[in-house]
């Protein structure tokens, strides 16, 4: 081996000798500050059960009269905008409590075994249980386990809540130690099972069992009860109509605890382990309720407020945004636009910019069974939606759209903080057109040129201005392809979002509740219901000048057709990558709707639905266009509004980020003449900013006239290039190009 090889594995040997002892370090303080925090616990819990000192100090709040039930038996009942019946939250009553003599007795079994196997032998707090789920998290060094009882369980259930504090834990600990004083394990395991929450609207084992099975409690076989059991810790990811290998594992985990109790026997085990089917049979309990999807949305918004418990016990009678005609309406268009079984899902929601008021929510899904909200729940890619959110940035900057220009070509962002990978853009059609300004390439949704601006405005800009739209991202962190839509968001966020421009720069947070009149005819006026949470969260100016690009791509950009010729509309397309989700979101001043496009159980390309491959135009504009035509009918036209003050362009410092293709045959190197990337995550600032011009108002013939249903009028004409600075010379060098869809 030569010298020089020697050295460089020495050096390697070196590396990894010193990365391993960061890693062991990192490992025992967290070892250690889980040990300190588990010992922490178990010494304040053995003070409370002496009540002495600190413990007692601690504990002030700890008096079980102030766990109140609310009367069983009164619902709470959800109406619509116009004062019609939705649905009715059961109350306990309607969910038919058992007692454990009416329930199979495989179940308390299995919930024994999976939840707290020494339930028989603790008084409301498992000490052994704790130290045996705290020395597994430090072994593995995170937590993995939990040391909650039963009996904590059903107080965090009832009354404290879920919220994740040293002090709710300890007054949980507290409680439950007093409950078991007070109450009889045969009870407090009744009313567990009665209140425990397993899942598709599913509150205790009867109405679980109706829910899953079609079937009394009493009538559960051991692999049915073992299912029900398994539910409760995590009932989204263990539910079984939409996780059932999920589910099917999680069953098998509780037969392997009732193995270890004793709860069944070595044989039973063998033959139960053996089936790999869950044997489901959806009940019909809940069909009645209407608008299911946003109902959901609305008992969650009651449950964040008062408490799973109040809302199914204590009488409520609440009123909602929901406008049962645009309902229909979004039902009907998406159903005339995919009329087949098997056309992908698709899920519309409407808000009213300036308020947020949830004016339409729903969702057409062909597969059977789905109750997951894709308008409020999912998260999908955005596409070149996220467009918009550039475009914002960029005109916040002092970016004229008018008069900046890019080169349209295939792009490579090899260099800087962003791309420390290589990352190729080209277009969806592989068309090109060489210099040409931000709106042209924005009614165009040109990735090439949207790639650069994002990295001149800088990723982190726009993510932070996704932020202040307060949309939800995942993953949540800026990337270089940020502007193209790659995170995955929320339909209703979107909605939201976009809400922001017609209400000129004013978002409002999405409210579905107007009004809430508790048991005894008293109205809720300490929660806000009915009040909008509204913030400035962009100037008018930016605002005006989105609401000026987006409006021209609605008239004859990648949105041409979605207008209805009458009321002046404005929005963007995308479509993802490998054409999983479409989307269009637009809006007029009176309503902001977002229509999606997808297949629910994951990213399945869309490459044959009606015989072509699918994008925002080809079915998401449609159904808007169909949608709003009918909802905005006889409501009064209302162009966009001119700005308080228009905004100051300024020249935004081009970075090198790498090189681009040519948009004929060869490639060149791209190199800008500003200055080059700063080292740090933001793209470069400019040193010094001069004022180009005050924008004026825009002449009153300068908004399009609306395209005829039938055709899309042309795309204007070219941009004039003379003031775009030249392109560099070409070189045979080749750009590599990853498809990057509009």
């Amino acid at each position: 081996m030569s010298p020089r090889r020697h050295d460089d594995l020495d050096f390697i040997l070196a590396q990894r000798g010193r990365k391993r002892k960061r890693t062991g370090r990192l490992k025992r303080r967290r070892r250690a500050g889980l040990a300190a925090g588990t010992i922490a616990s178990i010494v304040v819990i053995v003070l409370l059960t002496l009540g002495i000192g600190a413990g007692t100090a601690l504990t002030a709040g700890c008096d079980l009269n102030t766990l109140r039930p609310v009367e069983i038996g009164q619902n709470s009942f959800v109406f619509a905008r116009d004062g019609s019946l939705l649905g009715s939250i059961p109350a306990e009553r309607n969910r038919e409590p058992v007692s454990l003599n009416r329930m199979s007795p495989w179940l308390p079994k299995a919930t024994i075994a999976i939840e707290d196997k020494r339930f028989y032998q603790h008084g409301g707090v498992d000490y052994v249980g704790i130290v045996r789920a705290a020395w597994t998290d430090v072994s593995v060094g995170k937590k993995v386990q939990g040391g909650s009882t039963i009996a904590q369980q059903l107080v965090r259930q009832l009354y404290t809540g879920s919220e994740k504090t040293f002090q709710r834990k300890i007054k949980e600990a507290c409680l439950a130690i007093k409950l078991s004083r007070k109450w009889s394990k045969p009870k407090i395991l009744d009313e567990y099972l009665n209140t425990v929450f397993y899942g598709n609207h599913a509150y205790g084992v009867e109405a679980a069992s109706q829910t899953y099975f079609s079937k009394h409690a009493k009538d559960l076989t051991l692999l049915q009860a073992a299912l029900l059991a398994g539910l409760p810790q995590a009932p989204s990811d263990y539910d079984p109509f939409h996780n059932p290998q999920g589910a099917l594992d999680r069953r098998d985990e509780v037969l392997r605890a009732m193995l270890g109790t004793g709860a069944i026997t070595l044989r039973q085990y063998d033959r139960a382990i053996r089936s790999n089917t869950l044997g489901l049979k959806p009940g019909r309990i809940y069909t009645q309720i209407k608008e299911p999807y946003f109902f959901s949305y609305v008992r969650d918004e009651l449950e964040k407020q008062y408490g799973a418990n109040t809302v199914r016990e204590g009488g409520l009678k609440v009123y909602t945004t929901i406008d049962p005609r645009l309902q229909r309406l979004a039902n009907k268009a998406i159903h005339e636009v995919l009329p087949y079984k098997t056309d992908p899902a698709a899920a519309l929601v409407s808000v009213e910019p300036g308020t947020g008021a949830i004016r339409a929510m729903t969702t057409v899904v062909r597969t059977k069974g789905n109750q997951f909200n894709l308008v409020a729940q999912s998260g999908r890619q955005a596409g070149s939606t996220f467009k918009a959110l550039v475009l914002a940035s960029a005109i916040e900057k002092g970016v004229d759209p008018d008069t900046t220009y890019y080169t349209s070509a295939p792009f490579t962002c090899s260099t800087g903080p962003w791309c420390q990978t290589p990352w190729s853009v080209h277009t969806y059609e592989n068309t090109y057109s060489g210099s040409e300004s931000l709106t042209r390439a924005t009614l165009q949704s040109d990735n090439t040129v949207y790639a650069q601006l994002t990295l001149d405005v800088g990723p982190r800009y726009v993510w932070q201005m996704a932020h202040r739209l307060d949309i939800a991202m995942n993953p949540d962190t800026p990337v270089a392809s940020i502007g193209l839509g790659s995170l995955a968001v929320s339909p209703l966020d979107m909605a939201a979002a976009y809400a922001t421009f017609p209400s000129m720069g004013i978002y409002a947070k999405p409210m579905a509740i107007t009004k809430v009149i508790l048991p005894g005819g008293h109205v809720d006026t300490e929660s806000g219901w009915g009040r909008p949470q509204t913030k400035r969260a962009l100037s008018q100016g930016v605002a005006w000048k989105v609401n000026d690009v987006l409006q021209q791509n609605a008239a004859y950009g990648t949105g041409a057709g979605s207008c209805d010729g009458t009321h002046p509309c404005a929005g963007k397309t995308g479509t993802t990558e490998n054409h999983d989700d479409a989307w269009y979101d637009g809006y007029t001043r009176q309503l902001a709707t977002v229509v999606w496009m997808g297949y629910p159980k994951g990213e399945i390309p869309m490459l044959d639905v009606h015989g072509v491959t699918v994008q925002g135009a080809t079915f998401a504009v449609p159904i808007w266009h169909d949608y709003m035509a009918a909802a905005l009918w006889h409501h009064k036209a209302l162009a966009f509004p001119p700005p308080d003050k228009y905004p100051v362009w300024r020249t935004l410092p081009r970075g090198n980020y790498g090189y681009l293709g040519s948009y004929y045959t060869n490639t060149y190197t791209y190199t800008p003449t500003t200055e080059t990337p700063a080292t740090t995550a933001e793209a470069p600032a400019a040193t010094t900013t001069k004022p180009v011009h005050v924008a004026t108002a825009p002449a009153k013939n300068k908004t399009p006239a609306p395209p005829p249903q039938t055709e899309p009028s042309p795309p204007p004409p070219p941009a004039p290039v003379t003031t775009a600075p030249p392109p560099p010379p070409e070189t045979t060098t080749e750009a590599p190009t990853t498809p990057t869809t509009p």
